[in-house]
C-alpha cells in the first residue's frame, strides 16, 4: 500500500466506497465522479502504477480487472445494451489517480471518439 494514493486507501478500507464486488486481488467499486449513469472502476487491491507495470509483473491482472466488470455488467443487465471499458495511461492519457484502475460506463449512448 502507498500511504498517499487514494485507491490504496480505499483498498485498505480507510476511504470510504460503495463496493460492488471483491476477488482475490481486486476490487469494484462506483466512481464517487460518475461520466455516465452506471461509472464502475476495478482497482488492484495492491498498489500498482499502470498498464505498463502490470505487462512485466503479471500480466494476468488487467485481465482480472475486466473480467470482473465484465460479470457485473451481466448480472446488471446492461450487456445486451453495451457499455464501455477504458483504462487511463499516464498523464497524456489522462491518468488521474497512479494506481491502475479500469472504468465500466454505461447507461447511455457513448460518443466515439472520445475525447
Amino acid at each position: 500500500m502507498t500511504s498517499d494514493c487514494i485507491f490504496c486507501r480505499i483498498a485498505a478500507g480507510e476511504l470510504p466506497a460503495e463496493v460492488i464486488d471483491r476477488g482475490d486481488g481486486w476490487m469494484v467499486f462506483a466512481d464517487i465522479a460518475p461520466a455516465a449513469p452506471t461509472h464502475l472502476l476495478a482497482i488492484p487491491t495492491r498498489h500498482v502504477s499502470g498498464v505498463a507495470t502490470t505487462v512485466d509483473g503479471d500480466p494476468g491482472l488487467v485481465g482480472d480487472l475486466v473480467g470482473a466488470l465484465a460479470a457485473h455488467a451481466r448480472r446488471a443487465g446492461i450487456e445486451e445494451d453495451g457499455y464501455r471499458v477504458v483504462i487511463n495511461e499516464g498523464r497524456d492519457g489522462a491518468q488521474t489517480v497512479p494506481h491502475l484502475h479500469v472504468h465500466l460506463l454505461a447507461g447511455r449512448r457513448l460518443d466515439w471518439p472520445p475525447g
